[in-house]
């Protein structure tokens, strides 16, 4: 997905990221090598039946063979930010007249606030990393055009899992790495908008005139 670039100095993020830039959702790397990202919804496969985990599991293995093509899976794990939940529940309470409504909010906050007292509420988000390499002269819409093909190659074999798929766009892609290299300053400082769409316009212009 990334190369990263040992170094006895200390370098930045951004100096150790192999990226030229991304475009319409899609990574553009050094030697006109590509990725999209797509991000695939949970199955809970443990709660299925024996013969229902034996069809997922033939079916998973078709969908491996007719991509045609390496695939990198990601699962990643994140601890919940529970601040701003807290938050939104201290306004409910204060904003509710009702005394037994109050009472129920009391009682949820101080339940919640104990649970991650001693535990950690962590999520997880699964993605699938496409790959193309372009042999020949740089043409993104040629690349476009292929990465459409396989992503809707992929997205089909895996609604046959009962799963959905989203390709992440640019700025997405872009959140995604900040919060990779800058965990604690994405969850202090979460990026913006504006601040997405400053480093996404830089790394295109920077793309294009790679």
């Amino acid at each position: 997905m990334f190369a990263l670039q040992k170094s006895k100095t200390k370098a930045s993020s951004r100096g150790q990221i192999a990226i030229k830039g991304v475009r319409d959702g899609i990574l553009m790397l050094p030697n006109n090598e590509y990725r999209a990202i797509l991000q695939v919804s949970s199955l809970n496969f443990e709660l299925r039946s024996e013969e229902e985990q034996d069809a997922i599991i033939e079916t998973y293995e078709s969908f491996l063979n007719s991509v045609g093509s390496n695939l990198q899976i990601l699962v990643r794990t994140r601890e919940i930010d529970m601040d701003k939940y807290l938050d939104d529940l201290n306004e409910r309470y204060e904003n509710e007249t009702a005394p037994i409504y109050q009472q129920q909010l009391q009682n949820y906050d101080e339940f919640i606030r104990s649970l991650i007292t001693d535990n950690k509420i962590l999520t997880r988000h699964f993605y699938i990393i496409v790959p193309y390499k372009l042999n020949g002269k740089t043409d993104f819409d040629l690349v476009s055009e292929q990465m459409k093909i396989k992503l809707d190659i992929i997205a089909k074999g895996i609604a046959r899992l009962g799963m959905h798929t989203d390709q992440l766009d640019s700025l997405e892609v872009l959140d995604l790495f900040y919060s990779f290299y800058s965990p604690t300053q994405a969850k202090l400082q979460p990026l913006t908008e504006q601040a997405l769409s400053i480093i996404h316009t830089a790394l295109v212009q920077k793309g294009e005139a790679q």
